[in-house]
């Protein structure tokens, strides 16, 4: 396949005619004739042959525009990290296109389909939690298209990625409720095909075995990212005869359905179940008792991932994968009283 997008010179040249007879023909027009319409046509669906709606509404070349891609933009992290990308872009003159995926692979599939189509000069994405198949991530690589991965990512082989220390900073996490009167702590994830959920699902697990506690692994569950399927999975890990007395929960939209289970079932936080979770959006601080988290430095995780985009439109050929570090923030939610 071809290394970078495909033009009408490069059709033109394959079947030795003009620009202009390719143009011609892509537009079927009067001027050129049926058996070469069908050439043409037939050459750009092999090249995958894509025509730029910018470069034929606009005399002088496209404006610099990027595309987003993140599975879910009305939480406070995507927001964050897309606040950072558009403030990077902007002081370099790039507009920022961004799509939500809804979680949702079709969906993601059909946002990077349309930038290629509107020839955008680089991606940014996050993958949907439902992606498994890395197909259309492929086709970018082999367009040549430049793409920087953040927070969950795939094919480090062939593009840079942006994540936080999520391994590192679940194990202080779990060490922290451990050390405050925890002795049985759940771990709450989304789907185990994730790399952001192996992360911190294995600095879970590294806690309990530097603290010598045997792993249940009916504390772990990991499920679709979803308020109600985390709030339906804390009911039933809190009616176990062995139930947690503490939850590490993977997100924001997880660890706010693990709350608001812990006290429909009418039990006391932090004194009966501590609850810890990743992402620090505004609200941590307003419910009652305010909630511990691990802030995830969202805004400058854009910045990177914006600033790495950059280094590869700018020719620079070398796969990045930054770790930007995270921070524990306690607060009311995780220390058991003594």
């Amino acid at each position: 396949m071809s290394k970078r997008r495909t033009s009408l010179k490069d059709l033109a040249e394959r079947l030795g005619v003009s620009i202009a007879t390719v143009s011609r023909a892509l537009r079927n027009s009067h001027e050129v004739g049926e058996d070469m319409k069908k050439k043409v046509n037939a050459l750009a669906r092999e090249m995958n042959y894509r025509p730029n709606p910018f470069a034929q509404s606009l005399r002088k070349e496209a404006p610099h525009i990027i595309g987003v891609v993140v599975p879910n933009l009305v939480t406070h992290y995507y927001s964050a990290v897309l606040s950072g990308i558009e403030d990077y872009a902007r002081k370099r003159d790039y507009s920022v296109f961004c799509c939500n995926s809804n979680e949702s692979e079709e969906l993601e599939k059909g946002a990077i389909d349309n930038y290629v189509n509107m020839h955008v000069e680089g991606i940014i994405a996050c993958l949907a939690q439902e992606t498994r198949d890395y197909s259309h991530f492929h086709q970018i690589h082999d367009m040549g298209i430049p793409l920087v991965f953040f927070a969950r990512t795939c094919l480090p082989e062939y593009f840079s990625s942006v994540v936080a220390d999520g391994d590192s900073a679940a194990q202080k996490a779990t060490e922290h409720l451990l050390n405050t009167g925890s002795k049985r702590v759940a771990f709450i994830g989304g789907p185990n095909h994730l790399d952001m959920v192996k992360r911190r699902k294995h600095g879970y697990l590294e806690a309990l075995r530097e603290h010598r506690i045997p792993i249940n692994r009916d504390l772990v569950i990991c499920d679709k990212i979803d308020f109600d399927v985390a709030y339906k999975s804390t009911m039933e890990l809190l009616k176990r005869p062995d139930s947690p007395d503490a939850i590490l929960g993977f997100n924001d939209i997880i660890t706010y359905g693990a709350y608001c289970a812990i006290k429909d079932m009418g039990l006391r936080i932090p004194d009966d179940v501590a609850i810890i979770g990743f992402s620090d959006s505004e609200s941590a601080d307003y419910v009652t008792p305010k909630l511990s988290t691990i802030a995830d430095k969202a805004y400058e995780q854009g910045q990177l991932a914006c600033e790495l985009l950059m280094k590869a439109l700018n020719g620079d050929k070398q796969r990045y994968n930054e770790i930007v570090p995270m921070q524990m923030i306690v607060r009311e939610s995780s220390a058991k009283k003594r």
